[in-house]
């Protein structure tokens, strides 16, 4: 007897192949009804996520490959934890491949697998060109993008630029009117990743939104990191007149702002309020307010797009999922002192 899949599961319970997923990983996105029904049909069916079982049973590789860079940086981690565990609970292995540099992005691509040894690719933040995917289609590996995008794949991101509105919006709400933005590198971005240019042009939507100049000694941009968020947060402090407020691209850099406003003995957030963007789980400990992005969501939804790519025989239009951002209110931003 051919071995049972989450696909005859999901046409026992009437529902799609993701809700299943998402009751293999106690999701609490998932009604009690429908879970009840998911639980029933996997006990009838007396199914088991075995990835060596279906191998033998439905002629697939039951590999996916994830292609992801910096997977070390905590934002990444926990978009692979997302992806681990729906594609754990489908039965699946996950190859992952760690890119650093242009050259290593180029060569993952090129050795991709073909079809025949990999059931799919998820692709993270590096987003591919037209040949690049028009390769992909070729060698016929059904391919999700997270974080990045292009117009003929499945692709599931966020909202950058919203986010960093909402982030100035708070600062400006709060009274501030002298508002720093640290980032990445805007005119460096080899790997041309979609939330730098984003959150920069959120920064200077919400000022002119508000009528405030954009003053570009307040715009500070360098390498990925705390040490360099810190180093550039001092230059900020060290102006004739220093910001009130420090909008930082990620979580990450807004602690080296946190450390260097304790460095020149500047407190937060009475004298200089900082905001960051992530919400990775070290933020509450830093009681860091911040902008909240799904982040194991985002992984955990991409990596349930591609099994319902996987488990459909119906060619449709590439969906494309936009989540949102949350603000996330603690302690590192207040209104400005009365006389900054």
């Amino acid at each position: 007897m051919a071995a049972v899949t989450i696909r005859d599961v999901a046409r026992q319970a009437g529902v799609g192949i993701a809700t299943v997923s998402r009751v293999l990983n106690d999701s609490p996105l998932v009604s009690e009804d429908t879970r009840q029904r998911v639980q029933t049909a996997i006990a009838a069916l007396d199914y088991s996520p075995s990835s060596v079982a279906r191998r033998l049973s439905g002629g697939r590789s039951m590999a996916i490959a994830v292609i992801a860079p910096f997977f070390t940086r905590r934002s990444y981690v926990e978009r692979l934890q997302g992806i681990e565990h729906v594609l754990s609970a489908g039965g699946y292995d996950l190859i992952l491949y760690n890119v650093e540099t242009v050259a290593r992005r180029d060569e993952c691509l090129r050795a991709l697998p073909r079809g025949e040894r990999l059931d799919g690719l998820l692709i993270l933040s590096l987003g591919p060109d037209d040949a690049e995917v028009e390769r992909l289609q070729q060698i016929g590996v059904p391919t999700v993008l997270i974080d990045t995008y292009h117009d003929t794949l499945p692709t599931v991101t966020v909202d950058d630029e919203a986010g960093a509105r909402a982030a100035v919006e708070h600062l400006i709400a709060l009274g501030h009117r002298r508002i720093a933005y640290v980032g990445e590198q805007l005119d460096d971005n080899p790997f041309h990743f979609r939330p730098i240019d984003d959150r920069y042009r959120g920064y200077r939507a919400a000022l002119a939104a508000a009528d405030l100049p954009f003053v570009p000694e307040y715009h500070r941009q360098g390498k990925y990191g705390w040490r360099e968020a810190r180093r550039m947060a001092h230059d900020l402090l060290a102006l004739a007149a220093p910001p009130t407020a420090v909008f930082a691209y990620s979580d990450t850099m807004a602690f080296g702002a946190l450390e260097a406003a304790q460095q020149c003995h500047i407190t937060v957030p009475d004298q200089l309020s900082v905001i960051g963007f992530d919400d990775v789980e070290i933020a509450q400990h830093f009681r860091l307010t911040t902008i909240r992005q799904p982040l194991y969501e985002t992984g955990a939804r991409g990596a349930e797009l591609l099994l319902e790519l996987l488990d459909s025989d119906v060619s449709r239009p590439a969906p494309h999922i936009v989540l949102p951002t949350e603000l996330v209110a603690r302690h590192t931003t207040a209104p400005p002192a009365a006389n900054p």
